[in-house]
């Protein structure tokens, strides 16, 4: 942020005692290299630890930089597993979807006897058509929620009674669907 930018610099380094070691693993332009660099010559850093190098610090007389592996730990790695499993099975069992790159995060409770889970395109008149689909069907909707994330929407409908094949075909027909999923509560 502009407000961080630069937060240790010459005047704060000046405040610091003498020989003090600086570890950075937050961002590289919180620190500016020219003040760090003139510090670490002059004595008054005695070493500067970052996990953010660039071409000014990675050859910096003093400077110990190293690469930024934060996320790469066996810690990490087995909660980003752990994570990935999560919602991979959230979605096969509830049609939630989280931390998605093309598609919106939407996760909605169940509050019906089953569920319809709906990638379309995100276009003008797509919940009007779905809705009117249902409405023909003679079928109540419990709960919706749509959400878009740039050309792609999705969303989940929670309704009062079974989904037949042809409440499935209708809505697969329609002009931006790209997929359609019934889900029933278990």
């Amino acid at each position: 942020l502009d407000d961080t930018r630069h937060m240790i610099n010459g005047e704060t380094i000046a405040k610091m005692k003498d020989g003090v070691i600086i570890l950075n693993f937050a961002r590289d332009l919180l620190v500016d290299d020219a003040a760090m660099a003139q510090a670490l010559a002059s004595g008054k850093v005695a070493r500067y630890v970052t996990d953010f190098p660039n071409d000014k610090t990675a050859n910096m007389p003093g400077c110990i930089a190293i690469p930024h592996l934060g996320a790469s730990t066996e810690e990490s790695e087995d909660n980003c597993a752990k994570m990935a499993v999560n919602e991979v099975m959230n979605y096969l069992e509830n049609g939630n979807i989280k931390n998605s790159v093309n598609l919106p995060t939407l996760v909605q409770e169940w509050s019906g006897i089953s569920r319809l889970c709906v990638i379309h395109r995100n276009q003008p008149g797509m919940i009007a058509s779905l809705t009117g689909v249902l409405s023909r069907e003679n079928v109540n909707v419990e709960n919706m929620t749509n959400k878009s994330k740039k050309d792609y929407a999705y969303t989940i409908v929670d309704l009062n009674s079974e989904v037949d094949a042809t409440v499935l075909e209708d809505v697969k027909s329609l002009n931006g669907v790209i997929r359609v999923r019934a889900l029933r509560w278990a």
